[in-house]
């Protein structure tokens, strides 16, 4: 077994154990170390780092198991020891907020479904790496692993998103941050990187500490706030160090809405010299879901929405109204919906408001929250059948499905001959590839491996006499069929969604 070691000065981090490839040796052993560093590996006696996820300001992040789980549960363990020459004073802040991510955890992640459980939350005092040095202190926090890919990642691999897709993050990110202000808390970093999507499709909110803002104010005096904002997202009122109310993470949500709109980052979309949004010209979208947008966007917090339910009932009267035709991509202005603020955002520097309508700024320190159980998120607008694939992935699944199908038709009338039993049993094959690929079981690099060991096991036990050429042949063949079929109806259904 790897194990990977957790100090950050490690020469060589990777560490191989081969007794612990026996279950017996791996429940039982007390410890092991680094044979590099020394460093123990075994963390709260149960956590196995395995690889590293990442590494920013704030520490680490490692990809675990927990070893008294019976699967060998998979986990995050994220370690607390931050880069950069800080004060005492930024290092205890900076070690409060870890501690508070932990506390919002364990707090929330057992009450939402979005948002990922707290397992532990432990220090570690160890030797320090140079001999007669001071022994060094790390804090680690172990949560849920979610298996997906974050927003940041999935619009670079497959470019930027419909608006309905845009519209499914929305809403559904608004019904976890409903929950989260209910709760006396205010997340302060919503961008495309702190929100995963599961592999079942599920988008979770992640990074509840954003201490790695923190840490990289090593130059500079905290002032009345903590400094903690990602540049691009933030509201004048969190850059400022004011106040934040919940409209700041409503804010924050609208940029990462438009970023995935466009395709374009903030720094392309914003207008500096004349202090406004210009993102309208580089989307297409129904004026009155760009007028919500752009009610996010104000400058002060009183003139945005007050809350993430006032937000989710301007969609719901969005949806339900003007659905004429989106804004053109270029040279038109932005339509304001009835009771909308106007589409200009200008982006002033000022001082926190003492709060709009229903909006009061929340308190650290949360109060204990009542049970609730939120309804899975649904989009206000319905997705199309094609919504949530991108052409590249639905042309690949298409081709893959008729490649595998060609062999799959080799080797069944290799075996049965050209009967009704192999055609069922082709049809019913067939069913369950769609099927995986539609709920994501099998996708990406599985489609490839699963094909060539398909066409090993058909050249192997069932060619009928063809040759590797021929079959390849055929099997490609049926791929390129099935591409041109599904084209087809997507073309028709797209076409047919237009005029219905």
């Amino acid at each position: 077994m790897e194990i990977y070691c957790t100090r950050p000065s490690c020469p060589n981090p990777v560490n191989q154990f081969a007794d612990l490839d026996n279950a017996a040796t791996l429940k039982t052993v007390q410890q092991k170390y680094c044979v590099s560093c020394g460093m123990p590996l075994i963390l709260a006696g149960r956590y196995l780092p395995e690889r590293l996820l990442g590494r920013g300001g704030f520490g680490s992040a490692f990809l675990s198991g927990d070893r008294y789980t019976p699967t060998m549960r998979k986990c995050v363990v994220k370690q607390f020891q931050p880069s950069g020459d800080l004060t005492h004073d930024q290092m205890q802040i900076a070690q409060d907020l870890f501690e508070r991510e932990a506390q919002v955890l364990e707090e929330l992640g057992t009450k939402h479904p979005q948002i990922p459980d707290l397992f532990a939350f432990f220090p570690l005092i160890v030797p320090s790496l140079n001999p007669g040095g001071p022994q060094e202190e790390f804090f680690y926090l172990v949560q849920e692993f979610i298996d997906g890919e974050d927003l940041e990642h999935e619009l670079e691999r497959r470019g930027r998103f419909s608006q309905n897709e845009v519209m499914e993050v929305l809403v559904s990110m608004l019904k976890v941050l409903a929950f989260v202000h209910d709760n006396n808390t205010i997340h302060r970093d919503i961008k495309p990187s702190n929100i995963m999507r599961h592999r079942n499709g599920t988008l979770y909110l992640l990074d509840f500490g954003a201490v790695k803002q923190v840490t990289q104010q090593s130059g500079k005096a905290s002032g009345k706030s903590t400094g903690i904002y990602s540049m691009g997202f933030a509201p004048p009122e969190q850059m400022s160090g004011g106040t934040v109310y919940p409209s700041t993470d409503l804010y924050a949500l609208a940029v990462t809405c438009i970023m995935l709109l466009t395709g374009k980052s903030s720094n392309e979309l914003y207008d500096g010299y004349n202090n406004v949004w210009k993102w309208e010209p580089h989307a297409q979208v129904y004026p009155s879901l760009a007028a919500v947008f752009n009610r996010m966007l104000q400058s002060t917090p009183n003139q945005r929405y007050a809350s993430a339910q006032a937000v989710i009932a301007a969609l719901k009267q969005a949806v339900g109204g003007q659905r004429s035709s989106p804004a053109q991509q270029s040279g038109a202005a932005p339509t304001s919906s009835a009771g909308a603020a106007p589409t200009s955002t200008s982006i002033q520097p000022a001082q926190p408001s003492s709060g709009g309508a229903g909006q009061a700024p929340v308190q650290r320190s949360p109060q204990p929250p009542a049970k609730s159980t939120p309804a899975k998120s649904t989009p206000a607008a319905t997705p199309t059948l094609f919504a949530n694939v991108s052409l590249p992935e639905f042309l690949g699944g298409a081709a893959f499905t008729g490649f595998e199908g060609g062999l799959l038709a080799i080797a069944l009338v290799s075996f049965l001959g050209t009967t009704v039993i192999s055609g069922g049993a082709w049809l019913v094959l067939m069913g369950v590839l769609v099927l995986l690929q539609v709920r994501r079981v099998i996708e990406r690099v599985d489609l490839v491996i699963l094909a060539a060991v398909t066409l090993g096991v058909v050249l192997f036990f069932a060619s009928n006499g063809l040759s590797l050429i021929n079959v390849v042949i055929a099997a490609a063949m049926a791929g390129l069929i099935m591409v041109a079929i599904a084209t087809f109806f997507r073309l028709l259904y797209q076409l047919l969604a237009r005029i219905l």
